[in-house]
């Protein structure tokens, strides 16, 4: 602490700011006290009874309001939005997330440590803490071709560039149990320098969970029950309570966690993935802090959760209290019910006024043109490759999951399905380098009529995903996402009638949030009344059908893919 921090703090030289007449919510004791704080040079410089601090260059009286620690989002993937960055930071501030740990997984697998330096670029400019949690798992199986292969040595080039603070989740657990070479050189990197290490251990229970926990995992965000939450915290795992847009986790974790009356210290909250319209509506954090007041907690204890918690939990000093000497991230609530920000301060500015005045970071010609796959015609899509007398797999979509199941059909059959609209083609295209990968099948449950829908945003390795009715709607909508370089389209009896562009690695938008919005909607709204179910997202519903690590039936640009076997389907 510096001399004029300590001048402040004994009344001796005028603060920077000063908070008057605030309730300072003081998660370390779990109580809210009545006082004053003074703020210099981006500190918490003293905190004293009302009236104990008269010397400031500004003065805020708060009539009351709640001042509490600024929020932290313990994990999140910004690409998820759909946003670019700095829209995202505007969205995360806007409700009182001073502290973001992100893992930029996405848009490595797309553009490697060019997309990750982006990001930290692009979010690390704006008056938020910053943090990237490298990508472990680029890509995420071998079973896909990615844009990018990130091994130790690839993270070591980036462990220290500024706002790097951990690695990100470890997905490949039977890497870590059965001692894959590679897995375990990642982990020796950041474990040699004391680092935190993300997980990720969907349903890992008994001994596959210990040996987990004993390979130096620090946390998990792939708890959906109690009971697996109550396992993970005694394996000595810090539990990330998510509250996304699809996983909604809070209700089950925090019910149990109130009714065993357990302590909280290794809870933190995050959303791992939320789209833009819920975050503009919700709020992220926030959200979970009045989930989870409404469910019974104290709005203190929930409020420490949201804070301190998550800043023990990943080495973060300084941030994530009230205290003398930390850094002034500050949310100034109206009450402790509706939590309705009024202010929000970072590093003791005023964050909503500066981020407003910042210019978003322009993204390099290759993160715009990522886009490439090898020529393709209608034949590629052709009913043709479906031959009578042999049997094929068919993707069955489960309405409102990422699940799917498996069934079959003869090939002599395909066409006569396809004219009724009860199967669809489904392709993916692998679109990074230009290899001529394609994984071609067939899927049921989608509900769209006589069209295509197609998207860059395809995970995990984020190839070109097309489903349709007929190969000529699927070609017309694929060359429209090769044309605006990724995004979304709908095609409808030969021609496109909306098109979402993500200019950024065909994951996120340049557009202001605003517009962004109104074009996803309108997108939903076109796509469902061209028969897709209201409860199916139309787009986000595809980008999992190509991920092969949930059960049970996926597609690759590789193939058809068992994930119940972990083996292409022959």
């Amino acid at each position: 602490m510096n001399d004029r921090i300590r001048a402040v703090a004994l009344g001796n030289d005028p603060a920077d700011l000063l908070l008057q007449n605030g309730r300072v919510v003081d998660v370390l004791t779990e109580t809210i006290y009545e006082a004053d704080v003074a703020i210099a040079d981006g500190k918490i410089a003293g905190i004293g009874p009302r009236g104990s601090y008269s010397k400031a260059k500004q003065v805020l009286d708060v009539q009351g309001a709640y001042l509490a620690p600024g929020l932290i989002n313990a994990h999140c993937h910004v690409e998820s939005s759909m946003a670019a960055p700095e829209s995202y930071v505007h969205e995360e501030l806007r409700w009182g997330t001073t502290t973001l740990i992100t893992d930029p997984h996405e848009i490595a697998n797309v553009a490697g440590a060019e997309g990750i330096r982006y990001m930290l670029k692009a979010g690390g400019q704006m008056p938020i803490n910053y943090y990237v949690e490298l990508p472990s798992c680029v890509p995420a199986t071998p079973f896909e071709h990615a844009g990018c292969v990130m091994d130790a040595a690839a993270m070591a080039e980036l462990m220290h560039d500024e706002g790097v603070l951990g690695m990100g989740e470890m997905m490949n657990v039977p890497g870590v149990l059965y001692d894959d070479a590679e897995v375990h050189k990642k982990l020796d990197l950041f474990h040699s320098e004391k680092r935190a290490v993300d997980g990720h251990a969907p349903a890992v229970t008994g001994k596959e969970l210990q040996a987990y926990a004993a390979s130096g995992i620090d946390t998990d965000h792939e708890v959906m029950s109690w009971a697996e939450a109550l396992e993970k915290l005694r394996a000595g795992l810090g539990v990330l309570v998510r509250q996304g847009s699809a996983a909604r986790n809070l209700e089950s974790i925090i019910k149990g966690v109130l009714a065993s009356g357990i302590d909280v210290q290794n809870l933190a909250f995050c959303t791992d993935d939320k789209h833009l319209a819920d975050m503009r509506k919700e709020g992220t954090i926030r959200y979970c802090v009045k989930l989870a007041v409404e469910l019974g907690m104290s709005p203190v204890r929930a409020l420490r959760i949201a804070s301190i918690n998550a800043a023990k939990l990943f080495g973060l000093r300084h941030v994530g209290a009230i205290v003398p000497g930390y850094d002034a991230d500050i949310v100034v609530f109206n009450n402790l019910e509706d939590l309705e920000p009024l202010h929000v301060f970072w590093h003791g500015r005023d964050a909503w006024a500066e981020a407003a005045g910042i210019a978003p970071v322009e993204p390099a010609a290759s993160l715009k043109g990522s886009v490439r796959p090898a020529a393709f015609s209608e034949e590629t899509f052709a009913v043709s490759h479906f031959e009578a007398g042999k049997e094929y797999p068919v993707i069955r979509m489960l309405p409102g999951d990422v699940y799917t199941e498996r069934e079959s059909i003869r090939g002599e059959n395909v066409a006569v399905e396809l004219a009724a609209g009860e199967l669809y083609l489904i392709a993916v295209l692998e679109r990074h380098h230009g290899t001529g990968h394609v994984g071609l099948g067939l899927l049921r449950g989608y509900g769209l009529r006589k069209g295509a829908a197609a998207t860059t945003v395809a995970h995990d390795s984020h190839n070109l995903i097309v489903i349709g009715t007929s190969p000529r709607d699927m070609l017309v909508a694929a060359n429209e996402l090769v044309r605006v370089q990724g995004g979304y389209t709908l095609v409808h009896e030969g021609q496109v009638v909306g098109t979402v562009p993500l200019n950024i690695c065909g994951l996120m938008s340049s557009e202001a949030p605003e517009k962004l919005i109104v074009a996803l909607e309108k997108i939903a709204e076109q796509a469902h009344a061209q028969g897709v179910p209201a409860n199916i997202d139309p787009f986000i519903s595809l980008s999992f059908m190509a991920l092969p690590v949930i059960p049970r039936l996926k597609i690759t640009d590789m193939g058809m893919f068992d994930v119940d076997r972990f083996e292409f389907v022959k």
